[in-house]
């Protein structure tokens, strides 16, 4: 296609795909350019509606096609699209090939895509082969084939990929980050963080609330229990891993003068998704549900050992009752931080008094990241407490420049390799499997992001 001709000529990696440094952080980068790029949506479900709604609150975007094989998904978009007062887009769902229809289009140069898992890398592939830069939700791949292959198709091709994980750009996060960029933990040496979320209630529904509320999944299901919930059947994996594994990733410098070498994986047994269908008003022990043999074990506990030396232990833990938490903790040489929405407290050696914690408010104040001082008030609108807006913005300047986004292939593959990774390692009684060089050595030579300088 013309299309994807073209923008392999404009693209500065055609044929090598690394990129070595960029100008482009966890943010806005300085360009001024004021022209609108054109956008698909492949998949708008509840996670590509809200990013549609994010993309139509900007003045430099135009929604040219969306792409969903459930019509009500598509009436719900055409209906905000409307109230943007934007222009009707082109519709593709006429099955689950139709969104090749839409990459065709040659207007459009940039595709978002929010589908279940296991379409995520093959409708990135294809739109990478079409030109187009992608914006893939996470997590990225299911398979170390399918990691590969994202690699090896932004390299064949030139075409960028960035992988939309939200929580790098989450307040304190990014504060956190600054804060390990200043040194303030020393030299570091252990990290934890993951992804405990009570997610029964969102695998399982009676086919009549849109939200939970039942035991049912798959065909009888809705939203997310369609798909996600067969997973926990036959999976035994951290199948969900970059939320946590992510902004680690960015502290790391994972890929950029560090890597992921090793990693060893641990899951207990798997009883809280049958404990909840049999103790449910509409399951019980006779409910046919309450009879499967359920593989995901409740809490999987994956330790990675990276290049430099550090720890990461990254857990799973999604079919017990708990609050949210992604358990951060960053650890150094001089200090320690663990926060959370629940708890943010730090020890820094001969700062904090005595052995004791301190709480974090000040501390995050005084590291804000410049892109929440300047933006914060234009992000508090969109989803999941702003976090949307930044890592959205994030891949629409990247497109305007055509340069290599703040995650890109690499990092979609290193952090999704944990799934089948961590599989193999339960697999084998916690055996250490060894991560593949996605960078093929050129984590040693690619350079850690600027993250203040360069976001402005």
């Amino acid at each position: 296609m013309n299309s994807r001709r073209n923008f392999i000529k404009k693209t500065t990696i055609a044929g090598a795909g690394m990129t070595l440094t960029s100008n482009m952080t966890f943010g806005l980068t300085t360009t001024k350019s004021k022209r609108k790029v054109n956008v698909g949506l492949i998949g708008v479900g509840l996670r590509g509606t809200n990013h549609l709604v994010n993309l139509l609150k900007r003045d430099d975007v135009n929604i040219v096609g969306i792409c969903d094989i459930d019509p009500s998904r598509i009436a719900i978009a055409l209906k905000k699209i409307e109230e943007a007062n934007h222009k009707k887009p082109r519709i593709f769902n006429e099955g689950d090939y139709d969104y090749r229809k839409l990459l065709e289009l040659e207007e459009i140069e940039a595709v978002v895509i929010s589908t279940p898992w296991l379409w995520h890398t093959r409708m990135a592939k294809d739109t990478m082969l079409a030109g187009k830069y992608t914006g893939l939700e996470v997590s990225a791949a299911n398979t170390l084939e399918e990691c590969w292959d994202l690699v090896n198709i932004h390299e064949q091709t030139g075409s960028h990929l960035m992988i939309l994980e939200n929580v790098n750009y989450r307040r304190d996060v990014l504060a956190v980050l600054n804060m390990v960029k200043q040194n303030v933990f020393g030299e570091l040496a252990h990290f934890r963080c993951g992804y405990q979320h009570d997610l029964r209630a969102v695998k399982f529904n009676n086919g009549k609330k849109p939200y939970g509320g039942g035991v049912e999944f798959g065909e009888k299901g809705m939203s997310e229990a369609k798909w996600r919930t067969q997973h926990s059947l036959l999976r035994n994996a951290d199948v969900y891993p970059t939320h946590g594994l992510g902004p680690i990733a960015a502290m790391a410098d994972i890929n950029r003068g560090n890597r992921f070498v090793s990693l060893t994986s641990h899951a207990s047994k798997p009883i809280g998704l049958h404990h909840y269908i049999v103790n449910h008003p509409q399951g019980g022990k006779n409910h046919p549900n309450a009879a499967l043999k359920w593989k995901q074990g409740d809490v999987i506990t994956t330790t990675i050992e990276t290049a430099r030396g550090e720890t990461i232990i990254v857990t799973h833990d999604c079919n017990l009752p708990r609050p949210y938490s992604l358990g951060f903790r960053v650890q150094g040489v001089q200090g320690i931080s663990e926060f959370d929405y629940h708890t943010r407290r730090i020890h820094v050696e001969g700062t904090t008094e005595g052995h004791g914690w301190e709480d974090m408010k000040k501390w995050l104040e005084k590291y804000d990241h410049p892109l929440w001082k300047k933006y914060g008030s234009s992000a508090t609108e969109a989803g999941h407490g702003g976090i949307d807006f930044y890592v959205m913005n994030a891949f629409i300047e990247s497109v305007k420049e055509n340069i290599a986004p703040p995650m890109d292939a690499y990092d979609a593959a290193a952090w999704s390799a944990v799934t089948p990774l961590s599989e193999l390692s339960i697999e084998n009684n916690g055996e250490p499997q060894d991560f593949p060089d996605f960078t093929r050595g050129n984590w040693i030579k690619r350079e850690p992001y600027d993250w203040i300088k360069d976001t402005y």
